[in-house]
């Protein structure tokens, strides 16, 4: 069974002023293309050609993590987003970072420090742990599907998320991110 890129949650150029359909068309259409189109090459003939891309992910090591987990981090993030998203998060996961972080305020803090130095390429992630909410940033490929923690949300802060739109400026993606972007409804799905 082939991996395939799976299609985007809204159209290329629903997230705009913020990421614009040119970014997504580099992000998605190359970027996440390229690692679907890598990871089955390098999974042809083996036995992770029959597994599901999570259990690939979850039993590799080398070029097969690396691709296999980019697959499912840029999904994840695909669905982090939405359009006219952003803002205070509503519902479960609401009280949740209150309980967890004291604040919404507090949370996002800690994310936004999370997101901006994680060194070079990688992600920042809300994950639930042991009960509770935390925030965690990985480095390149590493995703939280390979330890206890439940993924709720996160931000690709790899430079290719955000250079067209932003060049440098990485803390006023992250904003854009939190004020117009995030998918508070995903987050409670995956609470």
């Amino acid at each position: 069974m082939a991996i395939t890129l799976p299609p985007l949650p809204w159209a290329g150029d629903a997230l705009a002023p913020h990421i614009s359909k040119e970014t997504i068309d580099f992000h998605y259409g190359k970027h996440h293309q390229t690692y679907v189109t890598k990871l089955n090459e390098l999974i042809a003939n083996t036995p992770n050609a029959d597994k599901p891309l999570e259990e690939t992910l979850k039993s590799s090591q080398g070029p097969v993590f690396n691709n296999s987990a980019q697959v499912w981090n840029h999904t994840f993030f695909w669905h982090s987003l939405k359009p006219q998203g952003g803002g205070q998060p509503t519902g479960a996961v609401a009280q949740a970072i209150k309980d967890s972080f004291g604040s919404y305020e507090a949370f996002r803090k800690e994310f936004t420090e999370a997101a901006i130095t994680q060194f070079g390429s990688g992600w920042a992630w809300l994950v639930k742990d042991g009960g509770k909410l935390k925030v965690v940033k990985t480095p390149n490929a590493e995703t939280p599907l390979t330890t206890s923690a439940k993924a709720l949300i996160t931000l690709d802060v790899w430079e290719h998320a955000y250079y067209i739109d932003y060049r440098n400026a990485r803390p006023k993606f992250i904003d854009a991110y939190f004020d117009h972007l995030v998918n508070w409804d995903f987050a409670n799905a995956n609470l």
